[in-house]
């Protein structure tokens, strides 16, 4: 049985293709969380760019993508590369974002506004034209819906390894190669710049692992795929409803993740007053909770239900967050920096698991929208996501940069910031996530593709393909 199963799409994948699919998501996690967490701090404090300027930027960059990503969905589900539908793009789009991504921390342009859009425009369309096929390489990978479970574990547990080497090792790189001892000065200029150098090249190495162990065996043949047009995006949209409560998550999750992780570095630096080692310690406590919780998540979906987990760690989240604002406020309990760790690790445990598990869904809404309109088309799927994470990324990207300068933060002042300022930083860490993830759980309480579902929906599909 087992083996007639594996002929007809579920297949089993051994460790070595687990590990390597999640290759990519590591990768991509060196390049993108380093983005995420601490370009708005490059750009205002090394690159000497106006908080507010770099919100719109954040805003435009975004938008770019909203056009852009439906055009690479679109283009991936159309076309097959000679290296594979969706793998290819590991190499085609991975070099070029490297080589972006190195430039978006080159201070040789400092202060111009002009080079800042053209490097960071074209590090995200290069990111997309890398996530997106990734994101569709999953759900071409094997059809069972176990498998899923522990495709995405595996693949979440190396995204938060990358997320960690980012968020602990790029403090302590930046300072050590910085001729301050600092990451937010003009001086730091060139240790950015040979820090982003250095994890942009393991990003690709990673890429290059994850196409060598990855194979696609649940794609679509062409003719199945030779019509797919942009506007096959928006009428899916409006079809799927999973896809589209999905998608509405998705920007609640990446907006709460965007404005508390950019904010991050500002609160340990103005707040806390900690030195790059406690920035170190408290930016790496957003990933350690990956390693002890994610290898749970199989389990802990079996026991309680997928809809059930999403609302304990999303709780989870908010009780961590309603900790460290208490803790921040009060000036006694702020000077005791494990309560401000241990408040970190509570918050990110509920974060990592509600927003790592989130991608086992994108697979189930693809296995949907194959089960209505007969057509796998992956591609789309994953772009519409992209969009609406990248929707989340822009509101969380043009939010902090907003409240910085509504607040007066002065990006000129390395050390001290007024009680206004530090009030704001705080709002940034602990206030409009938690409201961004209350809105979330009433999102996710809308969805209704069980598991016994989607595996009834996954076996049509093969009881049709069987008789073609």
């Amino acid at each position: 049985m087992a083996q007639t199963n594996e002929q007809h799409g579920f297949y089993h994948l051994n460790w070595l293709q687990r590990i390597g699919f999640g290759a990519g998501d590591l990768a991509q996690n060196l390049i993108y969380q380093t983005i995420a967490m601490y370009l708005l701090l490059f750009y205002t404090n090394v690159f000497g760019i106006d908080p507010k300027a770099a919100a719109f930027m954040f805003l435009i960059v975004r938008l770019v993508d909203v056009l852009w990503d439906p055009v690479v969905g679109t283009f991936v589900d159309k076309h097959e590369p000679r290296w594979g539908k969706y793998r290819s793009y590991l190499i085609l789009g991975g070099i070029p974002l490297s080589g972006f991504a190195i430039l978006c921390f080159w201070n040789g342009f400092s202060g111009s506004l002009l080079y800042a859009y053209l490097t960071y425009v074209g590090m995200s369309m290069c990111y997309t034209l890398v996530n997106v096929p990734y994101g569709a390489l999953n759900s071409s990978l094997t059809r069972d819906t176990n498998e899923i479970t522990v495709l995405t574990s595996v693949r979440m547990f190396m995204a938060n390894c990358g997320g960690l080497a980012v968020s602990l090792g790029i403090p302590i790189l930046v300072a050590a190669l910085s001729p301050d001892g600092k990451m937010n000065t003009k001086e730091d200029a060139n240790a950015w710049f040979i820090t982003m150098a250095i994890y942009a090249v393991v990003g690709l190495a990673l890429l290059l692992f994850c196409f060598s162990q990855t194979e696609e065996r649940v794609v679509m043949d062409k003719s199945q795929t030779a019509n797919v047009k942009v506007s096959d995006l928006w009428e899916e949209f409006v079809r799927n409803k999973p896809l589209r409560i999905l998608a509405f998550f998705f920007i609640t999750a990446f907006a709460m993740m965007a404005v508390g992780n950019s904010a991050g570095s500002y609160y340990m630096i103005y707040n806390v007053h900690g030195s790059t080692n406690d920035m170190a310690i408290f930016m790496g406590l957003g990933s350690v909770p990956a390693f002890i919780f994610m290898p749970l998540v199989p389990a802990i979906k079996r026991k309680i239900g997928k809809q059930q987990m999403f609302y304990v760690f999303l709780s989870v989240a908010i009780v961590g967050m309603a900790i460290l604002y208490i803790v921040s406020i009060v000036p006694a309990l702020r000077s005791q920096l494990w309560l401000v760790y241990a408040a970190q690790f509570i918050k990110s445990t509920g974060v990592i698991v509600a927003t790592g598990y989130m991608w086992a869904l994108v697979p189930e809404v693809i296995s949907y929208a194959e089960y209505t309109t007969n057509r796998r088309i992956s591609g789309i799927v994953n772009a519409l996501t992209g969009i609406f994470y990248k929707a989340g990324m822009a509101l969380g990207g043009v939010v902090p940069g907003l409240v910085l300068s509504f607040v007066h933060f002065d990006k000129d002042n390395a050390v001290e910031q007024s009680p206004l300022a530090q009030q704001g930083i705080l709002w940034l860490v602990c206030v409009i996530p938690a409201l961004l993830l209350i809105l979330a759980m009433f999102i996710i309480s809308k969805y209704e593709l069980t598991d016994e579902v989607i595996d009834n929906i996954n076996k049509e599909i093969e009881q049709r393909n069987k008789k073609k």
